[in-house]
């Protein structure tokens, strides 16, 4: 009986201890790559990108789906941005009005400029002011979440899943408001080097602080910048936090210096009391970036021989009869894979593959192409040349053949 009692009591405590170690552990930064040891981070998701290419220079589950929080507000800013005035005037729901905190504590009727709205978004995060963004572009918040998934279509985007403007956690059927590190950086990229409205992007998300009023007069409003990236490393180009209970810390940032470019895209990185997590794993990604990667042209690397070689062209109207032509190539670039340059490593490789026909059947155009070299970074292509054509070569004719004949009876050969 005795031990009956104990048994269960021992369990107790070996389940107690077990739990403790997991939560300590859950706390601890994990090793990144093997091939990186010192490069340790809290964040379950994390993605460092080149925003000019849109290459990875770091992933860490990079294409797992987890909720994102108030992150999903760069993508409602952009499309806002890309469809809106920034004078309009946006007149707030009674849904809007409803928004729980982070809130700006707008009323059922009042009107605001759009521009102050937007401000609101990004520098303290207002949730009412996400949805009264979004009906005022969209129609309702079902529609500009349709904006919203077309737009990470467009950028690339395919393991994204918008619902909401403001990043509350949300479901639908079976899908849930969620996007990848990978995504989450690729539109951060597109939103501050591709977008045609990325100078007014960098500067609402860059603003300091803001003051405002409704359309009256009679509500004053002032928004202070919360991302403390931007003072935090030299050559901060913008960001923006989130935390929800679902997806914990989360942060995406972009950083320009030297002429490069990086994104850093976080996704759970710690729940509270761990804020400061997100920063030291933005400072680690982005000076991994800056100490370890630099452009290296494409230009520099060696071609073969054999791409410049003169094609063979049979059945082309030559001087003679069964005569073959060999026709000069000329490279011109591939204009969908017209990079000059790459952010790479020191011990990176470029390969250069050469696809290439060993022969051609007149007729030939001048600039038809024949092949292409492909440069290639890992496995992926990065640059693309195609080799054309430098002449056209009519085909062999019956009108040809006569009049080669005819020389020949006439001249006793060809002139």
């Amino acid at each position: 009986m005795k031990n009956r009692i104990i048994f269960p009591q021992f369990v107790k405590v070996v389940t107690a201890v077990i739990v403790a170690i997991a939560v300590i552990l859950a706390q601890q930064p994990l090793n990144v790559r093997a091939d990186e040891p010192n490069l340790r981070l809290y964040a379950k998701a994390a993605v460092l990108m080149d925003a000019d290419s849109g290459r990875v220079l770091y992933d860490r589950c990079g294409d797992e789906q987890l909720a994102m929080a108030s992150t999903t507000k760069i993508m409602t800013l952009i499309v806002t941005l890309e469809n809106a005035s920034l004078e309009d005037t946006v007149t707030v729901s009674s849904y809007a009005s409803s928004m729980p905190p982070v809130h700006l504590g707008m009323r059922n009727g009042e009107q605001y400029r759009l521009k102050d709205l937007l401000l609101s978004l990004m520098l303290e995060s207002h949730n009412d002011s996400a949805v009264a963004i979004a009906e005022h572009v969209g129609g309702d918040v079902e529609q500009f979440a349709a904006l919203m998934n077309r737009k990470a279509a467009e950028i690339g985007c395919e393991n994204t899943y918008y619902i909401t403007p403001n990043g509350l956690d949300a479901a639908k059927d079976d899908k849930f408001h969620s996007t990848t590190a990978r995504d989450l950086a690729l539109v951060m990229a597109y939103c501050v080097a591709k977008s045609p409205q990325k100078e007014s992007f960098l500067e609402i998300t860059r603003t300091p602080n803001h003051s405002f009023t409704d359309v009256s007069g009679k509500r004053s409003f002032s928004c202070v910048n919360h991302n403390a990236f931007l003072g935090m490393m030299s050559g901060a180009l913008t960001g923006k936090t989130g935390f929800t209970a679902k997806a914990g810390y989360c942060y995406v940032g972009a950083l320009r210096r030297d002429g490069k470019t990086f994104v850093v895209a976080l996704l759970a990185c710690g729940w509270p009391n761990h804020k400061t997590y997100k920063w030291s794993d933005t400072r680690a990604l982005m000076e991994y970036g800056l100490a370890n990667y630099n452009y290296r042209s494409f230009d520099e690397v060696e071609i073969p021989a054999a791409a410049m070689d003169k094609v063979i062209v049979s059945n082309g109207q030559t001087g003679k009869i069964g005569e073959k032509i060999y026709m000069p190539v000329e490279i011109v670039p591939d204009g969908e894979y017209a990079n000059d340059g790459l952010l790479m490593r020191e011990d990176e490789k470029v390969t250069v593959t050469l696809q290439k026909v060993k022969a051609l059947t007149a007729p030939v155009q001048k600039g038809q192409t024949i092949g292409y070299l492909s440069y290639m970074v890992g496995n992926k292509e990065w640059k693309r040349v195609c080799l054309v054509t430098t002449e056209d070569i009519s085909a062999v004719d019956f009108q040809w053949c006569v009049r080669q004949v005819v020389q020949k009876w006439l001249f006793g050969g060809s002139q």
